[in-house]
């Protein structure tokens, strides 16, 4: 064998002998990364503990979110009818005007116009807020969704189950009955 022979053959030991020393590395850093089990729980109980008070954390924000739209819903509860009320006070104003108006004057009539106009302005709020009056005259059929019952009577020229005399008349607000009307129906 030449010397470049025994040359290549010296480095291909060295470099056979370095492979086999990175093996060995390989395999000591893997043992000494290998965790024991008592790391391996201080691990998980550490993370256990983030868990917890993260969820802690989000838990307490979303109490906080709760009671503040509670309070949000209150407050709003609490002042939805101002515009409505805004507004029965102006008639209440003109009532009193016209009471005032009238014993000043001693005047019938004026207080009688007077209450009909305020009147006329208290329908008109009614209907833009949404309130209708529900249809309830003599001959109209009894509708027990919209009419209360209070009586019966035996009328006979008129059908059975027909609104008879109306003691109080029925409203709806937006299509939902929030006062029924009150009436004598015809029971045969």
């Amino acid at each position: 064998m030449s010397e470049k022979d025994l040359e290549k053959e010296e480095k291909v030991e060295e470099s056979k002998e370095a492979v086999d020393k990175e093996d060995k590395t390989d395999d000591s850093e893997k043992e000494i990364k290998e965790e024991t089990p008592e790391e391996v729980i201080a691990k998980l109980e550490k993370d256990l503990e983030e868990w917890k008070s993260s969820y802690t954390r989000k838990l307490a924000e979303f109490q906080n979110f709760t009671k503040r739209k509670e309070n949000e819903v209150a407050e709003m509860k609490k002042y939805a009818s101002e515009g409505i009320i805004t507004k029965l006070l102006d008639n209440i104003d003109n009532l009193e005007r016209a009471e005032q108006a009238s014993a000043e004057t001693k005047n019938f009539d004026a207080l009688v116009e007077g209450v009909n106009m305020i009147l006329r302005n208290l329908k008109n709020l009614l209907t833009e807020e949404g309130v209708e009056e529900l249809e309830a005259a003599e001959g109209v059929k009894f509708n027990p969704y919209e009419h209360q019952a209070m009586m019966t009577e035996n009328v006979e020229n008129l059908d059975n189950d027909v609104i008879v005399k109306v003691f109080q008349k029925g409203y709806k607000l937006k299509g939902k009955v929030i006062r029924p009307a009150m009436v004598t129906v015809n029971k045969k």
